[in-house]
C-alpha cells in the first residue's frame, strides 16, 4: 500500500485498477445500499444495542498488520474505524484489501465491536470497492486516529477546493454552516410573511449600487446586458406591484478588485417591506443576524478573533457624521474636497485627484471610521449625496434615512427609508449622471423603467441588503471571503 510519489504514485494506481478489472472487479461502482452513517453506527453499538450496519466513505488511513488491517473511513457524518481480518472476509477479499489505497471509496458491512483500546470498530464481513482513487489526495501523516490534512498551501487550496474539502473536515464545516446561515435566515423571512422571489441576473441596465458591472452580449437579441450589481431595482419593482415583502437571496457581480473581504461573485440578501422606514430595517436586521449567530453559535454572545462580540439586541446607533467628527476630526459640511484630499494623503491613500466629493466622503469614512467599528454597531444618517436611493432625513434634508451595520470594521448591511418620490428619484439619476461623466466609473445610471414604476406608485418602503459571505465569515470565524466561498475567483493557473 505504499509507492512512490508522484507521477509514477498514479501511475501506480493506475496499475491497480487495470489488475482490479483483470481480477474481474470494478473499480467505479454505480451504488452502494448504505444503512449507517459512521456516527449512527457508532451510537447505536454505544447504545449497547448489537447492530449489524453497512457503512461507506473514504479511507483516510490505512494500517496493515499481516493477515489483518485496520483502516478509518470517513464520510459526511464523521469516522468510524474498519477492522478487516483475513479468516473473516476470506481470501479473496483480504487480497482486495492489500489493493486498497488512500483516498478510495469503500462499502463495509459487518457487527461492530469494541477493541481493546475501547474504540468502537466496525467488524468487515463484506467488502467492496466503490472507487478507486487513482491521483493520490495530500493527507499528510496519519496516525491510529486517522487525523490528516497534508494541503498546505492556501492559492492551491482555493484553486483546487475539492480537494481542500476533501482532506479538511473543518473546511467541510465552514459550509455547512453557511447553509446553515442561509436556511435560518430563509425561515425567519418567511415566518415574518415574506416572499422570496427571483429577478433577472442579466439586466439591460444595472443599478442599485455604486459599482462597476460586467458586460456580456446576447447574440439572438444583439444587444448588450449587464450582470446585476445589485437585486434592489426589481426587488421595489415588486413592492409597486403589490409584493408588500419581498427578498431575493442570489448572486450578484461587481467588477472590482479581489481583496480579503471582496469578491467579484458575492451573495446577498435583499429585502423590502412596505410601509416599513429604516428604523423598521433595523429591527429586521437585529432579528435576523442575532438569530443567525445564535442558531449557529447557540448564544448571542460570542467569542470571535479574540474578541467578545454581543449580538444580543438592541444595538448601539451612531451617526455618520459624528463618527467622521469622532474618529478623522473633520466636519464634512464645513470641509472642502481639497481639505478632504489632504486628510486621506496622510493615510497613503492613492489617485486622490480623480475622486469626486461622494468618494472622497466615502474613504474618509472607510480609512478613519471603520476600523474602529468591532461591536455590532448601526452607522445612521448618511450624507445625502452618497445615497441616492434613500429619502432625506426627516428634519435634516442634508442627510439620507440609510444605515449600515458594522461589526468587527466590516461593513455587513445596507438599508435606507426607500426613496418612492419618482421625481426627486429623477433628479438624483440625473445628479449621479454627472459623476458619470465626471469620470466616476460607479456611479449610476439613469433608469427611465424605474422611475416610471416609481410613477406608478410605490407605498412607504424599507429596504435592507445583508452580506451573505461576510456573515458567514464572523459567524464560522474565517479570515478571507474565499475561505466562505466554495469557488473563489483566481487568477490564471499559472
Amino acid at each position: 500500500m505504499s509507492a512512490p510519489h508522484g507521477s509514477r504514485l498514479e501511475e501506480a494506481r493506475r496499475a491497480t485498477v487495470r489488475d482490479l478489472r483483470a481480477r474481474g472487479i470494478e473499480p467505479f461502482a454505480y451504488a452502494y445500499d448504505r444503512t449507517h452513517l459512521s456516527t449512527e453506527a457508532i451510537a447505536a453499538f454505544s447504545s449497547g444495542r448489537e447492530v449489524a450496519v453497512r457503512v461507506a466513505g473514504r479511507l483516510v488511513a490505512l494500517r496493515p498488520h499481516g493477515k489483518t488491517t485496520f483502516a478509518h473511513l470517513e464520510d459526511a457524518a464523521g469516522r468510524v474505524q474498519v477492522y478487516f481480518r483475513l479468516d473473516d472476509v476470506g481470501e479473496e477479499a483480504y487480497d482486495l484489501v492489500q489493493l486498497l489505497d488512500l483516498g478510495d471509496f469503500v462499502g463495509i458491512a459487518g457487527a461492530m465491536f469494541a477493541t481493546r483500546t475501547e474504540e468502537v470498530t466496525v467488524r468487515a464481513a463484506e467488502l467492496t470497492l466503490l472507487t478507486k482513487a487513482v491521483r493520490p489526495l495530500p493527507l499528510g501523516k496519519t496516525d491510529e486516529t486517522g487525523q490528516h490534512g497534508g494541503l498546505a498551501d492556501q492559492e492551491t487550496r482555493y484553486r483546487q477546493r475539492y480537494v481542500d474539502l476533501a482532506v479538511h473536515p473543518e473546511v467541510r464545516e465552514v459550509f455547512r454552516v453557511r447553509t446553515r446561515v442561509i436556511s435560518h435566515l430563509r425561515r425567519l423571512l418567511d415566518e415574518r410573511g415574506f416572499l422570496e422571489v427571483e429577478t433577472p441576473v442579466l439586466q439591460p441596465l444595472y443599478g442599485g449600487a455604486m459599482a462597476r458591472p460586467f458586460l456580456t452580449h446576447h447574440h439572438a437579441l444583439d444587444r448588450h446586458l449587464y450582470l446585476r450589481i445589485a437585486t434592489e431595482l426589481y426587488l421595489k419593482r415588486c413592492v409597486v406591484g403589490g409584493l408588500e415583502r419581498v427578498y431575493e437571496i442570489g448572486k450578484d457581480f461587481r467588477n472590482e478588485g479581489i481583496d480579503r473581504l471582496h469578491n467579484p461573485e458575492f451573495t446577498m440578501l435583499e429585502a423590502y417591506q412596505a410601509y416599513a422606514d429604516y428604523h423598521g430595517m433595523m429591527e429586521l436586521t437585529e432579528a435576523l443576524v442575532a438569530g443567525v449567530v445564535h442558531e449557529c453559535a447557540g448564544a448571542t454572545r460570542i467569542e470571535r478573533f479574540g474578541r467578545t462580540l454581543d449580538f444580543t439586541p438592541p444595538w448601539p446607533r451612531a451617526g455618520y457624521v459624528d463618527l467622521v467628527r469622532e474618529h478623522a476630526a473633520l466636519d464634512l459640511a464645513a470641509t472642502t474636497d481639497a481639505a478632504l484630499r489632504a486628510h486621506l494623503a496622510t493615510r497613503g491613500v492613492e489617485e486622490l485627484d480623480a475622486m469626486p466629493r461622494t468618494k472622497l466622503v466615502d474613504e474618509i469614512f472607510k480609512v478613519f471610521v471603520e476600523p474602529n467599528l468591532v461591536d455590532p454597531t448601526f452607522v445612521v444618517d448618511f450624507p445625502i449625496e452618497v445615497s441616492p436611493l434613500a429619502k432625506p432625513m426627516r428634519g435634516d434634508p442634508t442627510r439620507a434615512e440609510r444605515f449600515e451595520l458594522f461589526v468587527l470594521g466590516r461593513e455587513l448591511a445596507n438599508a435606507f427609508s426607500e426613496l418612492n418620490d419618482p421625481d426627486d428619484q429623477r433628479a438624483r439619476f440625473e445628479a449621479q449622471g454627472v459623476a458619470r461623466a465626471a469620470g466616476d466609473e460607479e456611479a449610476q445610471q439613469l433608469d427611465d423603467d424605474y422611475v416610471r414604476a416609481l410613477e406608478f406608485g410605490m407605498p412607504p418602503t424599507g429596504g435592507v441588503g445583508l452580506g451573505i459571505d461576510r456573515l458567514v465569515m464572523v459567524v464560522a470565524e474565517c479570515e478571507s471571503i474565499r475561505d466562505v466561498i466554495l469557488f473563489p475567483m483566481q487568477r490564471a493557473a499559472p
